[in-house]
């Protein structure tokens, strides 16, 4: 039996702030409680402008078995999809047929579930004060999310409340709806640049998105900030610290929201055990844009986590611990995947380029079995068994890539080592979506330590996107390596790849061994194109073909010649009457097949074999030619004319 509990946090976007953050706070809790975390997360915003794309990314949260789960945190607001709150009505509706766990949404509410609420309003009010009491600011201009979204409604709120505790007022052009991005400020910015707001003395943004595109549109007017008007955005990005100006910003207190989310289950699922309140606090990182003295090295280490540098330190003894974007396009990782001549070689190389997002635990790479067949892509969920192609592990358990080594699971277990997990200590199981466009073909699982403060981010995710696009590569090459040796019809080998498998059975061939012809050759087909059309026409062929096909030995390989001509050939042990017995074999089955089928015209096929000592110099045309031979002696008994 499992020891350990273990929480779901459905999320997107691992790299962003807000779920950093979140997983602070998660993994501090779950570390306290002794719970494993397992996070479902598509490794992109679920609002761009890709649908096949995010389609693909979606499926993941398909993927877990609530049964094995015993609480679960929604990320409501990273799951808000180019369609508002469609998408979380999705997840709110499949948590409601499959899931009988306590469920919570996180910052921003899911219908019925409970809600543990931000803790971050004592930080939006310190944006507030901070622009009256240490600016002295009077004339405010307010800007915010969508009206109807919750977060840009309630930061609003918490906004105007505080302005007025302080005696002021806002006038109603300067309480601003608008959207969480760059667009929403550069329009407040050109309004204000171009007189039709009045100018403020500040402009308090709801995130740094909006703070960046209004400094970005109000300097094209001449308006400077922070000499003219100061600028104070919420959310403490990357972006707004790497920003030319760079945006004075508080940190969100997100790691406390999801902290409270680990207790609220716990008191669900073990009500009789402690909870251990979590100490979190928020930062306010002044910046050049309120005239503070700005946080440098906060800004430059902003720049140095996302600059691409070409020649790292590799002197640096931790440098596997702290992987950047540049060592990984220096790695030449794409051109590594595409070089992949083979699905083997593929899967091999992907393995071996794990070194590229350490630290963890352990990897797999989980496939579904058909992975390779097109025909057989999948969109919405995953098959009944997957198969963890390969593993490579840190502490000694598994490392491998080969399809002989490979594990068959029950999809339901998601993966097998989350539910026998015997661990000494607690783990977080990160499950990210593989697929190219909407096709799905598996996911990963990168296992760590709940202890390690190492978070997902750029580098994991474009590597994922590396590992997608090398499957995809690879099974583009397939499908052209098939299309070039079998015949589209029938399946069967084309005659270049008959002399293609071909070589491979002359190599393994013993000294004692024969080869083996059949030649089949099918009756009558111009009689039946003519009087019942090619459609009839090649409803025989195919037939005749399946029939050939389903007599046609492991060890053998089946071709299709040319029109209703097929070969069955063989290097073995073959007995005198093998012949006798293989056109027996055939004509049992074809008997079967149109007796079944009741067609209006009789559906036969002639037949001829051949066996001789296999030589290795041997001309294989001679005994092909040979068996074609006797084929037609038998059609000219039949009193059929041969087409």
């Amino acid at each position: 039996m499992k020891k350990r509990k273990t929480i779901a946090f459905l999320t997107a976007c691992p790299e962003n702030g807000h779920v950093v953050r979140a997983m602070d706070g998660l993994s501090a809790q779950c570390l306290k409680y002794d719970y494993d975390l397992a996070v479902f997360s598509a490794m992109t915003a679920l609002n761009t402008a890709m649908p096949d794309y995010t389609l693909g990314e979606k499926n993941i949260y398909s993927l877990p078995n609530y049964d094995l789960i015993d609480g679960v945190i929604v990320d409501t607001a990273l799951l808000l999809d180019g369609n508002g709150e469609s998408f979380p009505d999705s997840i709110y509706e499949d948590l409601q047929k499959r899931c009988t766990k306590p469920v919570v949404a996180l910052d921003m509410p899911l219908h019925s579930y409970p809600l543990i609420a931000s803790e971050n309003e004592e930080s939006l009010r310190d944006m507030v004060r901070h622009a009256i009491e240490v600016h002295g600011c009077k004339k405010i201009c307010l800007v915010s999310g969508p009206e109807g979204n919750y977060a840009g409604k309630y930061r609003m709120e918490i906004f105007l409340d505080e302005v007025r505790r302080h005696g002021l007022e806002v006038a109603d052009e300067h309480i601003i709806y608008s959207d969480f991005w760059y667009l929403g400020g550069s329009s407040v910015g050109k309004d204000i640049g171009e007189g039709k707001i009045s100018r403020p003395d500040a402009v308090i943004c709801g995130n740094d998105y909006l703070a960046i595109g209004f400094i970005y549109k109000i300097r094209k007017y001449g308006i400077k900030v922070p000499d003219d008007i100061i600028v104070i955005g919420f959310e403490a990005s990357d972006e707004a610290a790497g920003n030319d100006i760079s945006v004075s910003s508080i940190e969100p207190n997100d790691s406390v929201s999801a902290a409270n989310c680990v207790d609220f289950l716990r008191k669900q699922i073990e009500p009789d055990k402690e909870v251990i309140p979590y100490d979190g606090t928020y930062k306010f990182f002044a910046g050049m844009s309120c005239g503070c003295q700005p946080d440098y090295s906060r800004s430059i280490q902003s720049i140095h986590d996302h600059i691409y540098f070409t020649c790292p330190n590799y002197a640096d003894e931790e440098m596997f611990d702290h992987l950047d974007i540049g060592m990984l396009m220096e790695s030449y990782i794409s051109e590594g995947f595409t070089a992949s001549e083979t699905p083997e070689d593929c899967i091999k190389n992907i393995n071996e380029r794990t070194y590229l997002i350490f630290p963890f635990v352990n990897f797999y790479l989980c496939l579904k079995n058909d992975w390779l067949d097109a025909s057989r892509d999948i969109c919405d969920g995953y098959p009944e068994k997957m198969k963890i192609v390969a593993a490579n592990t840190q502490c000694g358990e598994l490392y491998f890539y080969t399809d002989e080594e490979s594990i068959i699971f029950d999809t339901n277990m998601m993966i097998p080592r989350l539910y026998d997990n015997t661990d000494d200590k607690p783990s977080v199981y990160y499950f990210s979506p593989v697929h190219f466009g909407s096709d799905t073909l598996g996911y990963c699982v990168l296992q760590r330590w709940l202890e390690d403060t190492h978070r997902l981010n750029l580098v994991y995710r474009n590597w994922i996107r590396f590992v997608n696009n090398a499957l995809e590569m690879t099974r583009a090459k397939r499908r052209l390596l098939t299309m070039s040796l079998h015949d589209e019809m029938t399946g069967a080998f084309n005659r270049r790849g008959m002399y293609v498998q071909l070589e491979k059975l002359m190599e393994s061939a013993g000294e004692r061994d024969s080869l083996f012809v059949c030649v089949i050759d099918m009756d009558r087909l111009k009689y039946i194109n003519d009087n019942f059309g090619h459609t009839e026409g090649d409803y025989g062929i195919k037939t005749v073909s399946n029939a050939a096909s389903s007599v046609t030995l492991s060890r053998e390989i089946f071709v299709r010649a040319g029109g209703d001509e097929f070969y069955i050939i063989g290097v073995g042990r073959y007995d005198n009457d093998a012949g006798e017995k293989r056109i027996s074999a055939f004509e049992n089955v074809m008997n079967a097949m149109t007796s079944a089928a009741e067609k209006p015209y009789p559906l036969t096929a002639s037949l001829g074999t051949a066996i001789r000592p296999f030589e290795k110099d041997m001309n294989i045309e001679d005994v092909i030619n040979e068996a074609d031979e006797i084929m037609y002696q038998n059609k000219v008994a039949k009193k059929c004319q041969r087409v």
